[in-house]
């Protein structure tokens, strides 16, 4: 059953000076927990460890301000562009002298979810998603960037992209099979449908889809909406609705920004296919 909520919602608690913590995706949420989720707020010179078990791996995505991450000696300046994938056994400070806010995810026990993730574990790795190739959805005026996947990473434990609806724009009804998702709602308002229920969605809410949970989304207003969503394990089928438009989406050439993308990507369907790999 699908889970939604605000994150104005969630309790914020003090884990260290300076540093406070929103759980909003516990194992009282998902039982098997294949991932959790926090929202964390560094105040203005605060400071915040990672500490990654050597069998899990974690994700950072930066919602507002900047921080430095001091890894090794490693020195990496992060703002609200950056992804950061922190692989097994990663150690680093999160430091910020303006203040920060982030969403912070985990895999615990990655390994259930890839096989080579024990003999071949994922590197770290910093993605500027303004700089990734944005794709054009053919049926309608969507827009997608892949900012986690099996290519960028080496792991096929998680995936994830980043969606943007322009005012009035609407997905198909589809599912998934073999992974949970969740989406996190980064601006604007919409309709989420969760076998085909209604529910009204805003900025900084959490929609969690269970497996085989038939869903799909609207924009409403005139804001675009974005959110990112991720995908647990990164491996999945994609199943669409009798009469459904599958989704195609088209390379543009082009960032977020206009500029020419670090890489490309080649048009590809969501067809009733195992997910892409080499996106």
């Amino acid at each position: 059953m699908a889970i939604t909520f605000n994150e104005s919602t969630v309790v914020a608690e003090s884990i260290a000076a300076h540093v406070k913590r929103q759980r909003l995706l516990t194992q009282k949420h998902t039982p098997d927990g294949k991932v959790l989720l926090d929202r964390l707020t560094v105040d203005a010179g605060g400071a915040h460890a990672l500490n990654i078990a050597a069998g899990d791996l974690a994700w950072v995505q930066i919602l507002e301000g900047a921080a430095t991450l001091t890894h090794g000696n490693a020195l990496e300046l992060l703002t609200h562009a950056h992804i950061v994938f922190l692989p097994p056994g990663f150690t680093g400070t999160l430091a910020t002298q303006s203040g920060v806010t982030l969403i912070y995810a985990t895999v615990p026990d990655a390994v259930r979810f890839d096989a080579a993730f024990k003999h071949s574990p994922p590197k770290f790795k910093i993605v500027d998603w303004t700089r990734e190739p944005v794709l054009d959805s053919e049926h309608d005026a969507r827009k997608r960037i892949y900012v986690v996947t099996p290519k960028l990473f080496g792991t096929k434990a998680i995936k994830g992209e980043m969606i943007i609806y322009p005012p009035g724009t609407q997905a198909s009804n589809h599912h998934h099979e073999g992974a949970e998702h969740f989406m996190y709602v980064l601006k604007g308002k919409g309709t989420a449908y969760a076998n085909e229920s209604p529910i009204a969605v805003r900025k900084g809410d959490l929609i969690y889809y269970d497996d085989r949970e038939r869903h799909y989304l609207r924009s409403e207003g005139n804001e675009e909406m974005a959110f990112v969503e991720f995908f647990v394990p990164g491996v999945y089928k994609t199943i669409w609705a009798p009469g459904a438009a599958i989704c195609t989406w088209t390379p543009t050439g082009r960032s977020i920004s206009g500029a020419a993308p670090v890489r490309e990507i080649a048009k590809h369907s969501s067809a009733e296919v195992a997910s892409p790999q080499d996106v």
